[in-house]
């Protein structure tokens, strides 16, 4: 098992910045970020894996931008230009090596509004 909290949603303007953060109870090889909008399926953001080996969704490119700190066993997502489109409840992924199981935070909402 593996218990994921996540941090540093809220509120912010458009074209405003956030990072959020998460994390892991324990070590795990691939961290990475969701999202699921109202009435939407959750989205693959980006995923990086314990090398370092970053994954984005091509809806993120170049505005997001995932990180982690081994020692701290925890993930980072640095947001940028957010836009009205980006409001959604962000949720932390992990998954060990050589496992599908997926493991899950809480969610940290993120709303983009003038």
């Amino acid at each position: 098992q593996v218990q994921l909290v996540e941090s540093g949603g809220g509120p912010v303007q458009p074209g405003g910045s956030l990072r959020l953060s998460c994390a892991a109870s324990t070590a795990a090889f691939k961290l990475g970020w969701y999202r699921q909008a109202p009435g939407k399926q959750r989205e693959f953001l980006a995923t990086i894996t314990s090398g370092g080996t970053p994954n984005y969704a091509d809806s993120v490119k170049g505005r997001f931008t995932v990180s982690r700190d081994n020692a701290k066993n925890t993930v980072y997502l640095q947001m940028n230009n957010l836009k009205p489109e980006d409001t959604a409840v962000y949720y932390c992924n992990a998954r060990m090596l050589l496992s599908t199981v997926d493991f899950w935070g809480q969610g940290t909402q993120v709303t983009v509004s003038s």
